[in-house]
């Protein structure tokens, strides 16, 4: 991991008495939900619907949200998600472009650095405890192809830059690793297919379990028949953009992953949101309730 500019941390606001009308509801310590959701370079006023609506989802504890605009809007949206309960990890914007957020019901969320030196706002790692496990949470938005003069420029940029720097992200934490965010590719096996997805695209999406990654959402359904999309072009025709990995080695903790299509069909953002679920060991009796972080001797490492 590199070391970036320092991302800005919202606290969540202390909640006096019974938590507010909207504020973000806590599973139990044994489960955590992981919600990635593309939310459109929301406007400050949809931000805060959308905030409004991560609150009231049972498995939104942990988020990874994409494409945050650079103005008002996003950072509205990081005040919004501290009001409701959140802890937030904000990257600093990278000149004017798009970045990814990471937030957590449960305290403790500590900014790791970057995955990549490349567009490092849009590759945020960070870490929390959740009872007696470290767990890593690694956010990813991956750039479009982009406008003719730089076509695939920046995308195959972050892309070879990932797939570099997956390998090491697994190797260096002994907990579940969860890589999650708009990907702008699709699996080899996506129904439809779609011809416009070169063989480098496909190669990329293929590094994550040469890493040691497993795809949750194919983990939990059969691919090329069972089949969901998260985006939909004017034509109607859906692309599985949006994904979520986890450690192979920590696979038996998935117990569900879903899309989520509400904030999509309500208008809260042109994509749908991914969501699934760990359980995780519960902690021993005696056990502490928070061990020592697993912070790998990275050069990157921030708190």
């Amino acid at each position: 991991m590199t070391q970036t500019s320092p991302a800005r941390q919202v606290a969540p606001a202390p909640a006096v008495g019974q938590q507010p009308a909207g504020h973000a509801r806590l599973a139990p310590a044994s489960e955590v939900g992981v919600v990635t959701w593309n939310v459109q370079h929301a406007s400050v006023s949809r931000s805060a619907d959308q905030v409004a609506w991560l609150a009231q989802e049972p498995t939104a504890d942990l988020l990874v949200l994409t494409e945050v605009g650079h103005g008002p809007g996003g950072t509205a949206l990081c005040d919004a998600l501290g009001a409701a309960g959140y802890q937030v990890v904000d990257p600093s914007p990278g000149g004017g472009d798009y970045r990814t957020v990471l937030a957590s019901r449960h305290s403790g969320l500590t900014c790791l650095g970057s995955l990549t030196q490349v567009f490092p706002h849009r590759t945020p790692v960070a870490q929390l405890t959740i009872g007696t496990v470290p767990v890593v949470l690694s956010g990813l938005y991956v750039p479009s192809r982009g406008r003719p003069a730089r076509r695939n420029v920046d995308k195959r940029a972050v892309q070879e830059a990932v797939s570099r720097a997956l390998p090491a992200l697994v190797a260096q934490h002994r907990g579940p690793v969860v890589v999650a965010g708009d990907l702008n590719v699709v699996d080899r096996g996506h129904r439809p297919h779609h011809k416009v997805f070169g063989p480098w695209e496909y190669g990329f999406y293929d590094s994550f379990a040469a890493a040691g990654l497993t795809d949750a959402y194919l983990a939990h359904h059969t691919p090329g028949t069972d089949h969901d999309h998260s985006w939909f072009g004017r034509a109607g025709t859906g692309y599985r953009f949006d994904h979520a990995f986890l450690t192979s080695a920590h696979r038996r903790h998935l117990t569900a992953c879903a899309y989520l299509h509400t904030p999509r069909l309500t208008g809260l953002s042109d994509h749908s949101a991914l969501s699934l679920l760990l359980r995780l060991p519960s902690p021993p009796a005696g056990a502490p309730a928070h061990p020592a972080a697993d912070h790998p001797p990275t050069e990157g490492n921030r708190t």
